[in-house]
């Protein structure tokens, strides 16, 4: 049998640490590697790691020791790179059981330019979907631990030769395996995303570009508890009906971090995460596109920019009164979360009739957008692919003078770190 390195970051997470491993270790073929990273944690988990590896030959860790927090954007890829020593890799997460002979199923389906993720069995704290399945054993380990007997019958009874006939479908998430060479080949996460939030699905957009398939086995199977990590103030709780809810637990670090990363994965693709309904990655193609906005009356406010700006490689603000204060202070707050040039990327434009150096410029009166607008906003790429043609055409109130429909996803699959 190959032998999988599994990656595994954890900050503070302890508890959740030894349960994970410990199905690793039992339920998996023992010669696998675990390479672990402790970012910055306080709770014991380095002298856990340390303990571990003492007993365990093919346990691996490395430390961060601080004070800044690197996140797994960054340790992931200093673990593949610099840590395992298996060929095949595997991004897995603390909250997640594995289910006897997981390993076999993914390296049943594993080849060069192949990723395969495990499906995945939860709890019901998300909404269901075709790509999962709902089932209840549990959010915490102890909860866990009293439900695994249900747990492993229902694996045997109806999941251990595949799931309702079902052995494949197509569709990429944690835990998801790759050959490290394929992982290396576009230059692994962005640090763009760092410390988290969108990195996985910038790097699925990345390699479905760069060639590779997605395959999900329905024969491989991880207990996902779900929202274990340091995105929760306490986890999911149960309330007194049994009924588990989030509502409120998002930690404000996670939260500011999750818009940070959504606005940028928006300014690097041009719109939002996209995929069909089995997680299977969409890329909408990435236009050259120049935004005017005009304010015939009075200056843009912060959070006017602040929508636009994402949308496009550069946004012009031509206004009858002196902005410069404004776009200077947008550019000073917003700087602080993106490492793209916002000098570049907002700009005062005095005269309409100047030529803009844009494949698309789209001319719009900024307060005229309405609610339906920024959809309108949102699905430009897909507009533009499916009704696009050179020439001047009018999409509602915006006036769209299209040069060229030239295209630039391609340009997004290798990570350029020198204008990281």
């Amino acid at each position: 049998m190959q032998k999988i390195s599994f990656i595994q970051p954890s900050r503070n997470n302890l508890k959740y640490l030894k349960w994970s491993y410990n199905s690793l270790r039992k339920n998996l073929n023992s010669e696998h590697e675990i390479c672990v990273a402790s970012d910055f944690s306080n709770d014991g988990t380095v002298e856990w790691c340390e303990e571990t590896a003492k007993k365990d030959q093919n346990f691996k860790f490395i430390v961060n020791e601080g004070p800044t927090r690197l996140g797994h954007t960054i340790l992931y890829d200093k673990l593949i790179n610099e840590v395992a020593t298996n060929e095949i890799v595997m991004i897995w997460h603390a909250d997640m059981w594995a289910l006897p002979n997981m390993d076999r199923a993914i390296l049943e389906y594993i080849k060069p330019k192949t990723i395969v993720s495990a499906t995945r069995i939860e709890p019901p704290l998300h909404p269901p979907g075709p790509e999962k399945i709902i089932f209840d054993a549990g959010i915490e380990p102890e909860e866990f631990f009293s439900n695994i007997d249900k747990l492993l019958t229902y694996y045997h009874q109806n999941l251990k030769d595949g799931y309702n006939g079902i052995e494949t479908t197509e569709g990429v998430f944690a835990p998801w395996a790759i050959y490290k060479k394929d992982f290396q080949e576009i230059g692994g996460h962005d640090p763009l995303f760092a410390p988290q939030s969108k990195e996985d699905s910038d790097i699925f957009n990345r390699l479905l570009l760069n060639g590779c398939k997605f395959i999900q086995t329905w024969k491989g199977f991880v207990y996902h508890m779900t929202c274990r990590g340091s995105r929760f103030k306490d986890g999911a709780k149960r309330n007194p009906d049994g009924q588990v809810f989030m509502a409120g637990r998002e930690t404000e670090e996670w939260l500011a971090q999750n818009q940070r990363s959504t606005r940028n994965f928006i300014r690097k693709w041009g719109s939002f995460v996209k995929h069909d309904e089995l997680m299977l990655p969409v890329v909408p193609h990435k236009y050259d596109i120049g935004i005017v906005a005009i304010y015939s009356e009075g200056t843009p406010e912060i959070n006017e920019i602040a929508r636009l700006e994402p949308y496009c490689n550069c946004l012009y603000i031509k206004s009858n009164y002196d902005a410069n204060f404004i776009v200077d202070k947008y550019i000073e707050l917003e700087s602080r979360n993106t490492k793209y040039n916002l000098r570049e990327r907002v700009k005062l434009i005095n005269n309409l009739s100047i030529k803009l150096p844009h494949d698309i410029v789209v001319t719009v009166k900024a307060r005229e957008i309405t609610q339906y607008h920024w959809y309108l906003i949102q699905q430009l790429p897909e507009i533009l692919a499916d009704s696009g043609e050179i020439g001047e055409m009018q999409l509602d109130i915006f006036n769209l003078k299209i040069n060229s429909l030239n295209t630039y996803e391609r340009n997004l699959i290798f990570i350029n770190r020198e204008q990281q």
